[in-house]
């Protein structure tokens, strides 16, 4: 039966077709007729944000952590470029998402009109497709294309330009098909699994690295952690991977970067089975870690593997899949192992270092072991953490202990600060009855803190703790060492509470430890009710992360010998006569 449908009517059938719950944008003359559309959606909620970089985050969550696709609803040209920031760091990350775009008039003839440039070019290098519609029978299969290539294999970003002209008019349209996810192949290569397993069986000192793409597969690796008795190490992103309530979890990264339980436990690593990481600088801290030459590497995307590291075995696979099928064999060919002494030194090393931080002088300022442990007690099972980009996401990485596979997120390999909160309206407008908190760093919340109205506007509680030194921390530490003087990485000087006020959130400062129970008890219990908390933090950062600490070893480790004299010589002068005034040239 024919149809006379606009295109802003087809593409809502298709994205409600798709089980797309939310789209993120601003609405613009490009894209009024859409907005329109889906304001008679059932199924569909467009949210209207402040900054199209705040939609781009929020969808990027709502992928992460919800079986529903993260979708932009976005004008061309400038809607594209303040939301690319979040684009690419779904691009890097391998997170799906699908970015509409409206488009310009094609039916006039007619140049330089508002917005005109090339989206599709401009979009090349951060999206793993794009398409430009051009009829309105091509609208849904388009749309469908989309969410398949965005959801498959390596997942990433998708964009679609839908010009104005199309989603005004009606046109007939012979075929309105359904969605129906494609046949997924699971063939194996049977003599790669054997091998892996076999190695693995026989190592004596095997040892897990998990990242985010082996997040639907934690039953599998769980159960080859349990029957080898091996340590699990994570990358940033795979800490959603692997509960850090496991006995066998040991933390993230496994080299000098690593928090002591990792790196011990993967000291004398013979094997590794790393799945669903490309061992980039994050998760290889600034590529100071060497996994073994024994090294098993599986991913769904091929051409991860042999950039960083060599495989001895690589499997192109789904990571359950492959993982399964390694899992049976192992079972068969080999007796559990108890790993007794692995779970001891894990749980030694984490108390001690615990213990490092617990006692660590703060001098009067929050103390972030302190923290995260109190946060941690107050917090359901099933509580999300988001953190931003900067010195507090690797003190969440290595102080929270995270307790549900992906609760825990984060900006990773494009590393985009701004991202905690619009990210964290994501996740609660996807999970609207379970506790959201967000981690986020004073130099990040200015980038994107004005989004709080939007989780006011639509009635959010979610819980921003805002650790709060002055500095661009994580920036700030890294000026000390080769410098010894900080240059634009101090802040000016904000009033928190004035944001809480003219975004409609709650505000409570948190000044010590002694505090600590008291905010945090009253700032969760406002948000229960429905309100966004804002919690100034006076956080000590005086204590450097071992992720910190591994860097910038590794860093200047790897420098020429002429180089690192020269930087160690500089920063000692500095220290000895202060660093140099500014000079004006003439």
């Amino acid at each position: 039966m024919n149809r006379n449908w606009t295109g802003a009517r087809l593409a809502r059938y298709a994205l409600e077709q798709l089980g797309v719950s939310h789209t993120f944008g601003i609405p613009g003359v490009h894209n009024t007729e859409l907005y329109d559309e889906l304001a008679s959606s059932a199924s569909i909620t467009p949210v209207l944000v402040t900054h199209e970089g705040g939609a781009s985050f929020m969808a990027d969550a709502i992928s992460r952590t919800s079986s529903s696709i993260g979708t932009l609803l976005i004008v061309p040209a400038a809607g594209v470029t303040h939301a690319a920031s979040g684009i690419a760091e779904a691009f890097l990350d391998g997170i799906p998402m699908l970015v509409i775009s409206g488009g310009i008039r094609t039916d006039t003839g007619m140049h330089y009109q508002l917005h005109e440039i090339d989206q599709l070019k401009l979009v090349e290098s951060f999206t793993k497709a794009r398409f430009r519609v051009t009829t309105h029978q091509d609208i849904v299969p388009t749309l469908f294309e989309a969410y398949h290539c965005a959801t498959s294999g390596e997942p990433g970003p998708v964009f679609v330009e839908i010009p104005v002209n199309l989603q005004l008019f009606t046109a007939p349209v012979e075929k309105l098909p359904r969605w129906q996810a494609p046949p997924v192949a699971t063939a194996l290569d049977d003599d790669l699994i054997s091998a892996a397993a076999q190695r693995l069986a026989q190592a004596q000192r095997p040892g897990l690295f998990l990242g985010w793409g082996a997040r639907g597969a934690f039953e599998q690796s769980r159960a080859i952690a349990e029957h080898l008795g091996a340590p699990v190490a994570t990358t940033l992103q795979g800490l959603s991977v692997f509960p850090g309530s496991h006995p066998l979890h040991a933390g993230m990264g496994f080299g000098p970067a690593a928090v002591p339980a990792a790196t011990q436990a993967f000291k004398d690593c013979d094997c590794m089975l790393a799945v669903g990481t490309r061992f980039a600088e994050i998760a290889t801290g600034s590529f100071g870690s060497t996994p073994p030459a024994n090294l098993i590497h599986i991913d769904i995307n091929p051409a991860v593997f042999n950039v960083n590291y060599p495989a001895e075995i690589a499997i192109e696979a789904d990571a359950a899949a492959a993982l399964q099928a390694v899992l049976e064999k192992l079972q068969a060919a080999s007796e559990p192992r108890a790993g007794t002494s692995v779970r001891q030194g894990l749980s030694a090393h984490k108390q001690a270092y615990k213990r490092e931080w617990l006692a660590h002088d703060s001098r009067g300022r929050v103390n972030p072991a302190r923290f995260f442990t109190a946060l941690r007690e107050r917090l359901d099972e099933t509580a999300f953490l988001v953190a931003d980009d900067g010195n507090h996401t690797f003190l969440a990485a290595e102080l929270f202990e995270n307790h549900r596979v992906g609760h825990f997120i984060s900006p990773t390999d494009f590393n985009c600060m701004g991202y905690c909160v619009p990210a964290a309206i994501g996740v609660k407008l996807a999970h609207p009855d379970q506790q959201v908190v967000g981690i986020v760093g004073d130099g990040a919340f200015l980038m994107t803190g004005m989004e709080i109205l939007t989780a006011s506007t639509q009635q959010l509680g979610v819980v921003y703790c805002v650790f709060n030194d002055g500095e661009l921390a994580q920036i700030a530490q890294a000026q000390e060492l080769p410098y010894n003087r900080k240059t634009c990485t101090r802040l000016p000087a904000v009033e928190f509470r004035g944001i809480a006020e003219a975004t409609g959130a709650r505000f409570f400062k948190l000044e010590n430890d002694e505090q600590l129970s008291s905010i945090l008890d009253q700032a969760l219990a406002q948000a229960a009710a429905g309100r966004p908390v804002i919690v100034d933090v006076a956080i000590d950062y005086s204590k450097k992360t071992r992720f910190t600490q591994g860097i910038l070893a590794t860093n200047l480790g790897r420098f020429p010998l002429g180089m690192k004299a020269r930087l160690v010589g500089r920063a000692l002068g500095r220290k000895l006569v202060g660093a140099p005034k500014p000079t004006q040239l003439a």
